[in-house]
């Protein structure tokens, strides 16, 4: 009986946590406590601070309260934190019960319940499938950001060499040639440290238009291109898992099926012997 009602009660959890109500609920708790750390940096009245700290403390322990209901929710209690974002979600929540008071902490715990906002990544799936993609993504994207840089000190060598005498603020060394290099690969008035220097070099735009060309188009393309590849295979390997776990199910329900019809042609032969021994 106590392993019945045991069982149940889990099974009504695991309704709970699942249900699409409950994860909107989540979703609109993290952005009231969003709001409440945006409206704790202006300067508002004693009753109205006073009604957000309330308010920031029910935030706090509904999250402990969810959080621990996803817990028991798990049938794996392990596999539970074998998930990162489940690790995650229990550091902000741990953190965010820190007390807020006049400590050495205040710092920490002020940032974790800023950090409470990131809480719609790992509640929301297709939010997460974006982190995850985009993680997965960062070797790759990191040899594309090596081959920028040395394309950027090549650029920010030439341009020391020749347009220091031009401008020595923006051109006086390498490291300060690569900051302007920077600003106009962001075409952050970039056109007026052109015009600067086409008055000594007139083709110097010749200069400008190979580092955008190289550095706005091709990199950034090739930064795109990564992240959509990545997110294509990802795609697919969910989209593999799911007609694995659709296979599984399905092999599943024929065993249980075929189960069913063995039994019940047992029962029929049963039944069959025992009208012939009755008609006997």
């Amino acid at each position: 009986m106590n392993m019945s009602r045991s069982g149940s009660w889990l099974a009504t959890l695991k309704r709970v946590e699942r249900s699409a109500w409950f994860q909107g609920f989540i979703i609109t708790i993290i952005i009231i406590a969003a709001l409440t750390v945006g409206a704790k940096t202006y300067s508002l009245p004693y009753g109205i601070n006073v009604a957000i700290n309330y308010l920031d403390n029910f935030i706090t322990v509904f999250f402990l309260v969810e959080i621990s209901l996803r817990f028991f929710a798990c049938d794996d209690k392990r596999r539970f934190f074998s998930d990162p974002w489940n690790i995650f979600d229990t550091i902000i929540v741990v953190g965010s019960l820190l007390p807020v008071s006049e400590t050495e902490m205040i710092l920490v715990a002020r940032l974790l319940r800023v950090f409470r906002v990131l809480r719609l990544v790992s509640i929301i799936p297709d939010l997460r499938y974006l982190i995850n993609a985009l993680l997965k993504a960062i070797p790759k994207m990191g040899y594309i950001a090596l081959l920028m840089f040395i394309i950027f000190y090549i650029f920010a060598a030439v341009g020391s060499i020749f347009f220091h005498q031009v401008n020595e603020t923006l051109w006086g060394d390498i490291a300060i040639s690569m900051l302007t290099l920077f600003r106009v690969a962001t075409f952050e008035d970039w056109t007026d440290v052109m015009y600067e220097t086409m008055t000594v070099y007139p083709f110097s735009w010749i200069f400008y238009i190979i580092f955008i060309f190289l550095t706005a188009f091709v990199f950034l393309n090739m930064m795109v291109g990564v992240v959509l590849d990545v997110m294509t295979r990802e795609t697919a390997q969910e989209e593999h898992e799911n007609q694995e776990n659709h296979h599984h199910a399905l092999v599943t329900q024929i065993s249980e099926l075929q189960a069913q019809v063995a039994r019940l042609a047992d029962k029929i032969v049963v039944v069959e012997l025992a009208g012939h021994f009755n008609k006997g």
